[in-house]
């Protein structure tokens, strides 16, 4: 019979288990930051398109209907004959600011020039010189820090 100290060890120890986990902790701690600033660009991203996409869209409506602007009004999605078949499919959302007030159009003559403390909006129309711009973007379509 063989004596204990020869037997082959078929378990891990509680110091190997806690060494593994402190590892696992510290990758997970280096990856996390990672992932928070990847949403936080493809937020960036996804708005600058639909920014473009709209001022696309307000081109076309433009050349299709004698040079006139849309009937564009403040509140939540209410971008008048941009929503529709020749057009935008649906209201666009400003991912950057998120949330509920993503969608809302507010009318002022220019962008916005720091992140709003608490916005309440996620586009500016300008009806005087019939420009768009993103909420918490500034004249450059580059967004403002937080």
């Amino acid at each position: 019979m063989p004596a204990a100290s020869t037997r082959a060890r078929t378990a891990f120890t509680l110091v190997e288990i806690l060494i593994v986990v402190v590892i696992l902790g510290i990758m997970a701690a280096m990856v996390i930051p990672q992932f928070a600033r990847a949403a936080q660009d493809s937020a960036v991203t996804a708005t600058q398109t639909e920014l473009s996409k709209i001022r696309r869209h307000l081109e076309m409506y433009r050349i299709r209907h004698a040079n006139q602007a849309p009937q564009i009004a403040e509140g939540d999605g209410t971008w008048g004959e941009l929503v529709g078949p020749n057009h935008l499919q649906g209201p666009p959302s400003n991912a950057y600011v998120g949330g509920s007030i993503a969608r809302i159009i507010i009318f002022r003559d220019t962008p916005d020039a720091a992140f709003p403390a608490a916005p309440t909006y996620g586009w500016i129309y300008s009806a005087a010189n019939d420009e768009i711009w993103a909420a918490g973007f500034d004249d450059q379509d580059q967004p403002l820090p937080r």
